[in-house]
């Protein structure tokens, strides 16, 4: 379909190039359609840009949501079961950072993170705002700390640690020695990410004992 072709394409070159630069001349030529259908479908280039947003926080939220399983309130009252949850998801979400399926998606989820506007607003609101609030509720009971700012800042940085597999690729890769993060590369990768999520969580635990 028309609009399938529109979005695939439009996402690459938003991506590569930024809601300035890119061209939707450029997008309708390779999607083989002409410059109305843009008109016809999303009003304007940025119309354009918001429906990518809203494809990609789609996929977005088919992707992270089922990891996060919010219907299993268990781990929301046992503290080993917040750290497993917490390990289970960091985890699931570090095999999709290391492949290369969702290459282009990225691109335009971080020029967004550096640029946050209303696209980033959409993105935030499907997916990202959850994670990252489960994720201190998970740290909230693993650890015994307030569900407060600082423990929402606690998960985010564990968040990030992931979220860096694919935002620093490039740097990973050059300080690793290697040209992709597959194998025993990427073995070695979710372990160290395990053991320093236990390190902070047991850190952040120490905290709170001693302010008990």
């Amino acid at each position: 379909m028309v609009h399938d072709r529109l979005l695939d394409i439009a996402i690459r070159e938003f991506g590569e190039k930024g809601l300035d630069g890119a061209s939707t001349r450029s997008i309708a030529s390779a999607a083989g359609t002409a410059m109305s259908s843009i008109t016809y479908h999303y009003g304007s280039k940025h119309g354009l840009y918001l429906a990518v947003a809203d494809h990609i926080a789609e996929h977005m939220a088919s992707e992270m949501l089922p990891v996060l399983d919010l219907e299993d309130t268990a781990p929301l009252r046992d503290p080993q079961a917040a750290r497993a949850k917490i390990h289970h998801i960091l985890n699931a979400f570090a095999q999709r950072m290391m492949g290369q399926k969702s290459a282009a998606l990225s691109m335009f989820i971080m020029r967004e993170q550096l640029h946050p506007g209303e696209a980033f607003d959409r993105l935030y609101e499907a997916a990202m705002g959850q994670v990252l609030d489960h994720l201190a509720a998970l740290v909230a009971v693993a650890t015994g700390a307030p569900a407060d700012e600082r423990t929402r800042l606690f998960a985010f940085l564990l968040a990030a640690q992931v979220f860096s597999l694919r935002s620093a690729r490039g740097a990973l890769l050059r300080v690793a020695g290697q040209t992709a993060t597959e194998g025993a590369f990427a073995q070695s990768l979710t372990s160290l990410i395990s053991f320093n999520t236990d390190a902070m969580l047991d850190r952040l635990h120490a905290d709170r004992q001693e302010t008990v």
